[in-house]
């Protein structure tokens, strides 16, 4: 897609999702449900902490508050020179 024929969403169409040239099944990243869990592992003790969106960063087994995400499980390659 070129520059040209991006168009900025303006605030009525965030009012209203799928008015306008686009379809009804279009979603905003920003839009992510509420309800999905992301995996963590504390800094202090290595417990898997699940944490919810707008949840306290906070493990639940001995309230460290040094999380780190849990490792992709895709295969990532980068290329060297």
């Amino acid at each position: 897609m070129s520059r040209e024929t991006y168009q900025i969403p303006t605030s009525s169409q965030a009012a209203n999702p799928g008015a306008g040239s686009g379809s009804g099944a279009q979603r905003s990243p920003f839009d992510a449900d509420p309800n999905i869990v992301m995996q963590y592992i504390c800094g202090d003790c290595a417990a898997k902490c699940p944490i919810r969106r707008n949840e306290l960063i906070r493990c639940k087994e001995c309230g460290c508050r040094v999380l780190y995400k849990e490792r992709t499980k895709r295969m990532v390659q980068f290329e060297a020179r």
